[in-house]
C-alpha cells in the first residue's frame, strides 16, 4: 500500500506458476504461425470480404490515432511514478479534495493528450498519493479541453465558433462535476490499483522502464479489445439508422451519445467525425465531442484494465450520463 492515496485498494499479485507448466509467448506465436500456414486459403478469401476490409480499416485506424498518445501518456506515466517526488503533489494541489478537483480538471489544459494516454496517468497520480477525485477529474477534462482538440475543434467547426467554447465548458464541468461525486459517493474498495513495487525498489532508471513495460502491455492489451469492439460496431450498425434517427431531437441526442461510445474515436480526430454528421443538430453534436473523450469502448476496458472492473462498471454510466446531462444543458445555452 506504499506510495497509494488513502483508502486506495492495491492488488496483490499472485503466487507464480510453475514456469514447466506455463505456455511462453513463442509457444504461442508458433502455434499462431502453424495455423494460418494451415488455414490459409480460407483466410485469404475471408480478408477479401468488403465488411471485414471495412472492419480492419477502421481497427487500424483507431489504433494508429491512439498509439502515440497511449505511449505519450505511458512515459508520462512512469516519469510521475518514477521521478516525481510525493511531496510535490501535496504542494502542487490543494489539500482539501474538493478544492484539489477543479485544480486537476483545469490541469488538463497544458497536457496535450488523448484519453489512451490519461488513464494511465491518472492511475499514476492515485498511487503517487493524490486524492482518488483529483486524478479521476483530470482523467475526464485531460483529453477534452487541451489545446490540440480545441484547436482541432475550431478547424473542424470554422462556421460554429461556440463549439469551442462549448466543448471546453461542458467537458471542464462534467469532470468537476465526477470529482465531487466520487468524494460524495465514491468508495475506496472500487478502486484497485495492482501492486506496483518495482515502482519504490532498485536503481530509477530500471523502475522507469519497468513502468513504461508494464503499462504498455497493460494498457496496450485492453485498447486493442476495445479497438476490435469498435471495429466490430463499425460494421454491424446501418448508417441508414443515423438519418431516421437525426429527425427527433431526443433520439438523436441519444444516437450521437452511444455513436460517440461505440465509434472510440481519438479526442484529436472525433471533431471532424461530428462536422461531417451534418445531418444532426449543433447540441446533438456538442454531445458526441463531450462523451466521446470520456466513455467510449476502448476506455472502459482501458479503465478496467487500470482500475479493476468494478470502478469500470459504476464510473462509465454515471460519467456517460452527466456529460449527455451538461452537453444538452450547454448546447441550450451557448448554441
Amino acid at each position: 500500500m506504499d506510495g497509494a492515496a488513502p483508502g486506495v485498494r492495491e492488488e496483490t499479485p499472485a503466487a507464480p506458476r510453475d514456469p514447466d507448466r506455463r505456455v511462453g509467448s513463442v509457444e504461442v506465436l508458433a502455434g499462431l504461425l502453424i495455423l494460418l500456414v494451415v488455414f490459409r486459403e480460407p483466410l485469404a478469401r475471408a480478408l477479401s470480404a468488403p465488411r471485414l476490409q471495412t472492419w480492419t480499416t477502421v481497427f487500424v485506424s483507431v489504433m494508429v490515432q491512439a498509439v502515440p498518445f497511449l505511449v505519450f501518456g505511458v512515459l508520462l506515466s512512469a516519469v510521475i511514478a518514477v521521478f516525481v517526488p510525493r511531496s510535490f503533489w501535496a504542494r502542487a494541489l490543494p489539500r482539501h479534495p474538493a478544492l484539489a478537483v477543479p485544480v486537476a480538471s483545469a490541469a488538463g489544459v497544458v497536457l496535450p493528450g488523448c484519453e489512451c494516454g490519461a488513464v494511465p496517468i491518472a492511475g499514476s497520480l492515485i498511487r503517487r498519493g493524490v486524492t482518488p477525485a483529483a486524478a479521476l477529474a483530470f482523467l475526464l477534462a485531460a483529453p477534452a479541453i487541451n489545446p490540440i482538440v480545441l484547436t482541432a475543434t475550431a478547424v473542424a467547426f470554422p462556421d460554429d465558433p461556440a463549439m469551442v467554447l462549448g466543448r471546453a465548458v461542458a467537458s471542464l464541468v462534467v469532470a468537476m462535476v465526477m470529482g465531487w461525486l466520487w468524494l460524495r459517493l465514491g468508495r475506496a474498495d472500487w478502486i484497485r490499483l495492482p501492486r506496483r513495487p518495482e515502482l519504490d525498489d532498485g536503481p530509477r532508471g530500471r523502475a522507469f522502464w519497468g513502468a513504461v513495460r508494464h503499462d504498455v502491455t497493460h494498457a496496450g492489451g485492453f485498447l486493442v479489445i476495445g479497438a476490435a469492439a469498435a471495429a466490430t460496431i463499425n460494421v454491424v450498425v446501418p448508417e441508414r439508422w443515423l438519418q431516421t434517427l437525426a429527425d427527433e431531437p431526443v433520439l438523436s441526442v441519444l444516437a450521437l451519445a452511444a455513436l460517440a461510445v461505440l465509434l472510440s474515436l481519438c479526442s484529436e480526430a472525433d471533431a471532424f467525425v461530428a462536422a461531417s454528421l451534418s445531418q444532426f443538430s449543433l447540441t446533438s453534436r456538442l454531445v458526441f465531442l463531450v462523451v466521446g473523450p470520456m466513455v467510449d469502448l476502448k476506455l472502459i476496458s482501458m479503465q478496467a484494465g487500470v482500475f479493476g472492473r468494478r470502478f469500470a462498471l459504476r464510473f462509465a454510466p454515471t460519467t456517460f450520463a452527466v456529460a449527455v446531462a451538461v452537453a444538452v444543458a450547454t448546447g441550450a445555452v451557448l448554441l
